[in-house]
């Protein structure tokens, strides 16, 4: 079996690695010499990774059985759809399935005209009275978004990046002006937490329940980056989200695959969904097409089936048994360069040998060189991941991995330590007993 993998980040070299590890033959195709990358694929190319018609020379030069494709950008260009023409198989959405990330506007429409559950009020505006007139019925706090891909940065919310309303539509205004149009949504409070499916066009297939963390600083302060860590825990859920929550969640992600069949846009790939837990229950943030970075780190640093099947069963609408996952908890933090979120200052960094064993593990992500010194860019490096059978256990895992790190970078320590995970807890219940009182 030869697969394609596109893309040079830490969520790809964990693809390419669990699929190496199964025996696999990976070509990689990428924008940057990620060594984790290379050691793990049979051969790799370089290049610009929206060239589709590129890929698709690699991929049919190396006679691949099957393409997948890790970032959102490139699953915005024509690459799955072209293909597929040619004949050869993908584990990831067309592009019009995609669309459920890439137009934010496409999604919220998807979800209030199949009347699917967890939906929030929005609308999308092209002009600034309009917005007014909107936040003035919504009469409580609203969230700015851009209708296209943002990397994670671009979402702006009333009470963390802006205090007023003038504020906020002031900011919408800047993404009216660049983009033409600018998506408003009501704040939802409560915690996040993620969960990625398997979709085979028909049947969709849960992993762990994940939560990533975007603050660029300890305690939730600093600029939105594009994940500084994340957490899964043993039992799949997550201490602040409950089994029903879980399955409500399941079942959105359900609906919203089939409302994309009936749309004629069936969907095979990863489905990406971030929910809010709130006093209510679960509601929709986003949906995602592909794994998440940092969360596709974790859950694919656990599953103990295969990986290779599952992306044939993707492919070819069939993938049959539930994928598994062994019950551990796992930690990720991201090593990034100081200062990363506003200011980065990137250097080189020296991994010494040793760094990983049964409960540790070291991916590459936006960095150049080889496995024991890389250079660093200006996004995130190295991911740091704890496994063990606790969240708190599998962050002190993880903390261990910078011990063989020698060099100038920043990681969040908070992620995953008891007082933090307590807090989570607290806020979580005063949340749900100030709405459910007694």
């Amino acid at each position: 079996m030869k697969i394609l993998v596109v893309g040079g980040g830490g969520r790809e070299h964990a693809v390419c690695r669990k699929l190496h590890e199964e025996g696999t033959r990976v070509i990689s195709f990428m924008k940057n010499q990620n060594p984790g990358i290379i050691r793990d694929s049979d051969k790799y190319f370089t290049g610009d990774e929206l060239d589709h018609g590129e890929i698709i020379k690699v991929a049919k030069g190396e006679n691949v059985d099957l393409v997948f494709v890790g970032p959102d950008p490139v699953l915005e260009t024509p690459l799955v759809d072209n293909l597929l023409r040619e004949g050869i198989r993908v584990a990831s959405p067309n592009r019009n399935a995609a669309r459920i990330e890439t137009s934010k506007s496409f999604m919220r429409d998807l979800l209030s005209f199949y009347g699917i559950g967890g939906d929030v009020s929005f609308k999308a505006f092209t002009d600034t009275n309009e917005m007014r007139s909107w936040i003035s019925d919504l009469g409580r706090e609203f969230v700015v978004k851009p209708v296209g891909l943002t990397g994670g940065k671009g979402v702006k919310v009333m009470g963390d990046h802006f205090s007023t309303v003038e504020e906020g539509i002031r900011e919408a205004e800047k993404i009216l002006k660049r983009d033409g149009t600018v998506l408003l949504e009501e704040k939802l409070v409560g915690e996040e937490f993620s969960l990625q499916c398997f979709c085979d066009g028909n049947n969709v297939y849960p992993m762990p329940l994940a939560q990533d963390y975007k603050r660029a600083l300890e305690g939730d302060k600093g600029p939105n980056t594009g994940g500084m860590g994340s957490i899964t825990d043993s039992d799949g859920l997550l201490p602040f989200v409950d089994r029903s929550s879980y399955e409500i969640s399941i079942s959105t992600v359900k609906r919203v695959s089939d409302a994309m069949k009936k749309e004629g846009n069936e969907y095979h790939g990863i489905m990406y969904a971030q929910f809010m837990e709130t006093a209510e229950g679960p509601k929709i943030v986003e949906i995602n097409a592909r794994f998440a970075d940092p969360e596709g780190i974790n859950v694919l640093s656990v599953m103990d089936s295969s990986l290779t099947e599952t992306f044939l069963g993707i492919a070819d609408g069939h993938v049959g048994n539930q994928p598994t996952f062994i019950s551990k908890a796992t930690v990720l933090k991201y090593i990034v360069p100081v200062g990363y979120g506003s200011d980065p200052r990137p250097g080189p960094l020296k991994i010494k040998k040793g760094v990983e064993n049964s409960s540790r593990r070291l991916y590459y992500a936006a960095v150049s060189g080889t496995l024991w010194n890389v250079n660093m860019t200006t996004s995130r490096s190295l991911a740091a991941v704890g496994i063990s059978d606790s969240i708190i256990e599998a962050s002190v895992e993880s903390d261990l991995v910078t011990e063989y790190i020698d060099g100038n970078f920043y990681i969040r320590r908070d992620i995953g330590t008891a007082p933090y995970m307590n807090s989570k807890l607290r806020r979580m219940r005063e949340l749900k007993e100030a709405k459910h009182p007694g």
